[in-house]
């Protein structure tokens, strides 16, 4: 059967996994009605399959209990994959060997060698692999991005990063979540992943990082719930914070460069000097307002986060291009995050790219190596409740 099949420019879309994450993709895909057709769904609980064809109309949609069945089965074009991080290589591998574009859900994989097992499947089969990346189709940040690529600041000196989520302690109750196995980490490469997508994006790759990690509030879990790192680059450094016991979920990012500053919420200050090297008091206004026209300039995106991302990748199928986001992307956020792993567990300064011979490389060494702050005791298959971006549920 031809696996790319779809029928004229219609693409037929399965997804692999119908928990909460999934509620985005279904909407996203949806978008999209003259460009695509979700044709099949799969789910080790048929039920949960079941209740997303109901919720999003899908009468003509097939549910499937196994990946393997369905990609089989079906001609897809594209493929979601919307399960829990430990199961992303093997689903993405399959599927396109299969046949099938994929679009996976953050992180990546848990470990590099997993990511690089990826990319060498999307060569080998010539279809697209994309990794979720949805900040970067945000107006505001694509704002920032902007200013940042302008020149206007000068050379960067510092950025700050802060990555704060709050999730209660029921959060890691959730089966596969809490432990370094199954979940592949915390708040680092769960939660803070978007942070470092949106620096590496922004900054470039940094040369090396150091790193601290605790769990302070959440004793049902074996994984860390908020890391510092520092990330070097050739002279500036960039703070992360990575954190789910932030109330309030007060999440920025403040770029210092040469001239001037910015910031995602939106500001800018530019100050200038005395002859004895101290501020004056009515700094660059000059500078603040060429910086304020260049960000009112941004014309806004016609989609937005996960919309925006799969219809970037729905646009890179039919047009035979590569994606804005792609595997090597989603390749190098992990593996910066498996540097803050290795720095923070090593108590040391871990230098980029990681190589084969970094033992942190390889699938299951962060395992075997990593701190288990607590046991985890509760595990349920289920957990009642929306999934909340900031104050926006999203299921």
């Amino acid at each position: 059967m031809d696996k790319q099949a779809g029928a004229g420019n219609m693409l037929r879309i399965g997804i692999i996994g119908t928990g909460g994450i999934s509620a985005v993709h279904f909407r996203g895909y949806l978008e999209f009605p003259r460009q695509c057709r979700i044709v099949a769904l799969c789910d080790a609980a048929l039920d949960r399959a079941e209740e997303r064809k109901a919720q999003f109309g899908l009468v003509d949609a097939r549910v499937y209990d196994d990946p393997a069945a369905m990609l089989a089965t079906e001609a897809l074009d594209v493929v979601s994959i919307a399960t829990p991080p430990s199961t992303h290589a093997r689903l993405a591998v399959d599927a396109l060997r299969a046949g099938a574009n994929v679009l996976v859900e953050k992180p990546m994989a848990p470990s590099v060698e997993e990511c690089d097992a990826m990319l060498a499947a999307e060569r080998e089969s010539g279809r697209l692999l994309s990794v979720v990346a949805q900040n970067r189709f945000r107006d505001d940040m694509a704002t920032l991005k902007e200013v940042l690529d302008s020149g206007l600041l000068g050379a960067l000196s510092h950025t700050q990063i802060s990555s704060a989520w709050w999730r209660g302690r029921s959060y890691y109750d959730l089966s596969w979540r809490g432990t370094w196995e199954s979940e592949g980490g915390g708040c680092t490469l769960n939660h803070a992943i978007h942070h470092i997508d949106l620096a590496l994006w922004m900054l470039g790759r940094p040369k090396a990082v150091t790193a601290v990690l605790t769990n302070v509030q959440h004793e049902n879990s074996e994984v860390e719930d908020l890391s510092v790192a520092i990330l070097q680059y050739e002279r500036a450094l960039a703070e992360l914070t990575s954190s789910v016991v932030h109330h309030g979920e007060e999440q920025a990012i403040v770029v210092q460069g040469e001239f001037a500053k910015v910031a995602q919420p939106w500001s800018v200050t530019a100050m200038t000097e005395q002859p004895n090297g101290f501020p004056t008091s009515e700094g660059d206004p000059g500078l603040v307002d060429r910086i304020d026209a260049l960000a009112a300039a941004h014309r806004p995106l016609p989609q937005l986060g996960h919309a925006g991302q799969i219809g970037d990748l729905l646009g890179a199928v039919l047009e035979n291009r590569r994606p804005v986001v792609d595997g090597v992307d989603g390749r190098n956020a992990v593996e910066v995050v498996t540097a803050i792993y290795e720095a923070g567990i090593e108590r040391r300064t871990v230098d980029l790219p990681l190589l084969p011979a970094d033992p942190y490389y390889h699938t299951g060494e962060l395992v075997r190596r990593a701190p288990r702050f607590f046991e985890k005791t509760r595990s349920s298959p289920r957990l009642d409740g929306a999934i909340r971006v900031g104050t926006t549920p999203e299921a």
